[in-house]
């Protein structure tokens, strides 16, 4: 694993590592790349095979772990957790009356509080 910078580790413990319910770290930063790794590659136990999983588990691995790339702080955050979001941008529609105004806002919210950035769709046209 690549040598991490003391301002790469700060940020990985302050938002990124795993926490117990006492807020204690209870994540490496080799953990990390190891759970989301493994949860990324694990699409290929749907759409291929475990040796594939095991193949992309490795590849993804070997460049978060020597900082060739890193994906966004939802995959970070998220991979390998029972929350499980990896996307970092959603477009909400929101219709013209007040249900529809404050479901999306408490989606907003939900989607906010788990690192994901929202958007608003105000016509009416896109939303069928």
């Amino acid at each position: 694993m690549q040598p991490l910078s003391e301002n790469s580790l700060k940020i990985l413990q302050r938002r990124y590592l795993q926490r117990d319910l006492k807020g204690q770290i209870i994540e490496t930063p080799d953990q990390l790349f190891r759970r989301v790794a493994g949860a990324v590659a694990a699409a290929e136990l749907i759409w291929g095979n475990d040796r594939d999983s095991k193949f992309w588990e490795a590849q993804f691995y070997a460049i978060m772990s020597n900082l060739v790339f890193l994906p966004n702080s939802p995959t970070l955050m998220n991979a390998g957790t029972p929350r499980n979001q990896l996307s970092a941008c959603f477009v909400l529609p929101v219709d013209d009356n007040m249900d529809s105004i404050f479901s999306t806002l408490k989606n907003a919210a939900l989607i906010q509080q788990s690192g994901g950035g929202t958007g608003f769709n105000f016509s009416s046209s896109a939303q069928g």
